[in-house]
């Protein structure tokens, strides 16, 4: 009995060491991070947030293009909002105030993407800016609030 529990580990031995040296063949597919600009950021339109709400919301806010004619809109370094609830989101509007239209959407307003921490962002835009949409707007969806804006100029 002592011989064939030693003949089957001996076994297995063999048969796990033998899977595990197997040539590792495996390819790895290095993705570039296409929200950041390429090349230097030139700034057409500049502004500041002003907070709301009680807020800590402020920062310096750009709108511009990269060398490949990419657009962005660019949260500066100083970039600071609440982050507690989650749902704080970046919009282009023709006015400081946020005004939703769920049913029709809005063509006054443009969803840029979501604030994940404070400081430095940058949001690519699908083509260039929505003409006379000058205004940022941070909104928190789930208090249903601006926590901030400021106007591009």
């Amino acid at each position: 009995m002592k011989r064939i529990f030693i003949g089957i580990f001996a076994l297995a031995l063999t048969t796990i060491t033998t899977v595990s040296c197997d040539k590792d063949t495996e390819t790895v597919t290095v993705q570039v991070d296409t929200t950041r600009p390429v090349g230097a950021f030139t700034a057409s339109k500049t502004g500041t947030l002003t907070a709301q709400n009680g807020t800590p919301t402020q920062g310096k806010i750009e709108i511009g293009k990269d060398t490949e004619n990419s657009t962005f809109v660019h949260l500066g370094s100083d970039f600071k909002t609440e982050l507690g609830t989650g749902t704080a989101t970046v919009y282009l509007s023709k006015t400081a105030t946020f005004t939703a239209s769920p049913g029709t959407g809005n063509p006054d307003l443009k969803l840029v993407g979501v604030v994940s921490a404070n400081g430095e962002a940058y949001y690519k835009l699908s083509g260039a800016a929505p003409a006379g949409l000058d205004y940022v707007i941070i909104w928190c969806g789930s208090a249903n609030i601006p926590f901030g804006n400021g106007l591009l100029k």
